[in-house]
């Protein structure tokens, strides 16, 4: 193989068809090829804007409202010349880590959760979870431990360990747990 020669990893790389900055770092994004080739998106690129130094300058607000497409819809450029990119892939990976309402309802739906055990697995309130079921926003963070939580179910799955046929966590509210449900405490062994 000659240093020339393209690998296809079976993997659709990602391209964008249009882009429209909005305000707090939001692009406004359509797919054109890859895995959410036809989808349109709302993709805060904030967590990468105040993580890298290089894309510090796209703190001023005014500077991100330029952002135009580039090198085929493989990358975002913002300023006079070019040497400002995000590429699609990185806003890609962002945009996988956002969820719009629907897909958070069809996680709850995939793992069998009620709003109340996933409040409890996700440390919000069973209100908070219904928000975010109907009319969003998701943040982020949430969308990642929602990631993480399927993960562990599917590598418990793989394992052997228990895994994504597993009932979700009991949640108790109101009265107080039966004491028959609770394990039997731990014997102190004194040495």
């Amino acid at each position: 193989m000659s240093a020339n020669d393209a690998v296809d990893s079976g993997i659709p790389v990602p391209r964008l068809a249009t882009v429209q900055p909005l305000h707090d770092f939001v692009l406004r994004v359509k797919w054109a090829e890859g895995a959410r080739a036809g989808r349109e998106d709302f993709v805060d690129v904030s967590p990468a804007i105040f993580s890298y130094k290089v894309y510090r300058p796209l703190r001023d607000e005014n500077l991100f409202l330029t952002g135009i497409l580039v090198e085929d819809g493989d990358a975002v450029a913002w300023g006079d010349t070019e040497d400002l990119m995000m590429s699609a892939d990185t806003i890609q990976s962002l945009a996988q880590e956002s969820w719009t309402p629907k897909e958070f309802a069809d996680f709850l739906i995939r793992n069998r959760l009620t709003q109340e055990a996933a409040a409890a697995l996700l440390g919000r309130s069973r209100r908070q979870i219904a928000t975010y079921a109907t009319k969003g926003p998701i943040p982020r963070v949430i969308a990642l431990a929602c990631y993480g939580f399927e993960s562990l179910r599917r590598d418990r799955f793989l394992q052997g360990t228990g895994g994504i046929g597993a009932q979700p966590p009991k949640v108790h509210s109101g009265s107080p747990p039966d004491p028959t449900d609770r394990a039997t405490p731990r014997q102190r062994v004194l040495p």
